[in-house]
């Protein structure tokens, strides 16, 4: 029986990456050993998209007050990106001190959260 999903994000620097998570988004973790933190998310929801490269991934949270939450993430130092409209929600990209970068996004589509 299939009961979670993990999520995997590649970082250059994964200890700064971890502390984002912990101090800057909120996340509540567990130490796997050694301070390899596994974090608690959000309710998810998984979709597919086409695509012509094969191995690349988004991850977006999801907000249902984007520019509040922005705001909350500028007080504790996470930066965004302007706001982009697009059919599907308002986007905006955070960068990761690794390099990488997340979404946030405030969806105009209905969601699949809470189903079961």
């Amino acid at each position: 029986m299939i009961f979670g999903a993990h999520v995997i994000l590649y970082s250059k620097d994964a200890e700064a990456d971890r502390a984002f998570f912990r101090d800057v988004l909120g996340f509540k973790s567990v130490d796997a050993g050694h301070g390899w933190l596994i974090f608690a998310l959000p309710p998810g929801e998984a979709a597919v998209h086409p695509s012509n490269e094969i191995g690349t991934q988004d991850l977006y949270f999801m907000s249902d007050d984007l520019k509040s939450e922005m705001a909350s993430l500028a007080e504790e130092g996470g930066k965004c990106s302007e706001v982009q409209e697009a059919r599907w929600g308002s986007i905006t990209k955070m960068r990761l001190p690794g390099g990488g970068e997340v979404g946030l996004y405030q969806p105009k589509h209905p969601t699949a959260l809470g189903l079961k």
